[in-house]
């Protein structure tokens, strides 16, 4: 059964046990990326808050006796705001509930994880944490794009692009090297591509933009830090995506070309470095 946030409320009546909390991550959106451990608490669940980018579309199946309360937010509108789920949690749980909060991707990579353990910290309700697949490494492999490859890159960041960089942030990415993953970054992306060609990063390094990870209408757009943004318009990219910033995005395939294909790539790519 489902209701909206802030409706059906269950109360506070400190007669009866408190009850616990899970913060499960869900992973990139697929049911089959969910862990059997968040799964498992799942299907013990009272209560289920989920996101707009959790594996939602089965929770009836996942959590079979769960009251389900959507608190998903879109870019520019948040309906619940982060201290009113905070508030839902923790009055579920004060009331008795096994309460899950279904995060999407893990619920500690910019999942606002941390400050709803501190919130369940502050009102003495015990939570556990379950990782989930984390988008910033599963959607990149999803448009068969790695993070690092030997010879060409031995490390990555990730980071947020719900912000614009700032010019510091900026110059130390583009010194650093290696690959950039940005989440939520579509609506900051000239000002990351421009910040990094300002700070010395290569107009040509390439850049890949992927929409949708593991749903059936996953859409990948590539083109460099110089052209990026116009490949983007000309797309009409538009979130949810990770953008993919480096030289392992000329590894990318489509999931269908042989190995033998592939080999040959990686042995061409090799001989260039």
């Amino acid at each position: 059964m489902s209701e909206q946030a802030g409706t059906g409320s269950l109360g506070d009546d400190r007669s009866r046990p408190v009850g616990e909390v899970t913060l499960v991550g869900g992973g990139p959106g697929s049911d089959d990326l969910l862990t059997v451990a968040g799964a498992r608490a799942l299907e013990r669940a009272d209560v289920v808050l989920f996101d707009r980018l959790a594996p939602h579309g089965s929770l009836d199946t996942l959590a079979p006796r769960a009251t389900l309360v959507n608190v998903g937010k879109t870019p520019g509108h948040h309906p619940v705001s982060q201290k009113e789920i905070e508030a839902l949690i923790v009055s579920h749980a004060l009331a008795g509930a096994n309460v899950v909060r279904l995060k999407g991707g893990d619920p500690y990579v910019f999942g606002r994880g941390s400050e709803e353990v501190l919130a369940c910290h502050a009102a003495g309700v015990a939570v556990t944490v379950i990782p989930g697949v984390t988008s910033a490494i599963a959607v990149p492999a999803a448009a068969g794009i790695p993070l690092t490859h030997r010879g060409m890159t031995r490390l990555f960041t990730v980071v947020s692009g719900h912000a614009p960089l700032t010019d510091s942030e900026l110059e130390h990415l583009a010194g650093l090297g290696g690959t950039i993953v940005v989440l939520m970054g579509i609506g900051t992306l000239p000002s990351i591509t421009q910040g990094l060609v300002r700070f010395g990063a290569d107009p040509q390094l390439p850049v890949a933009i992927i929409e949708r990870g593991f749903s059936p209408t996953q859409t990948t757009t590539v083109g460099t830090l110089a052209s990026i943004v116009f490949d983007a318009a000309a797309a009409q990219v538009s979130s949810p995506a990770v953008l993919v910033i480096g030289e392992v995005v000329r590894l990318a395939y489509d999931g269908d070309a042989e190995a033998s294909v592939l080999l040959a790539r990686a042995e061409a790519l090799a001989d260039l470095a």
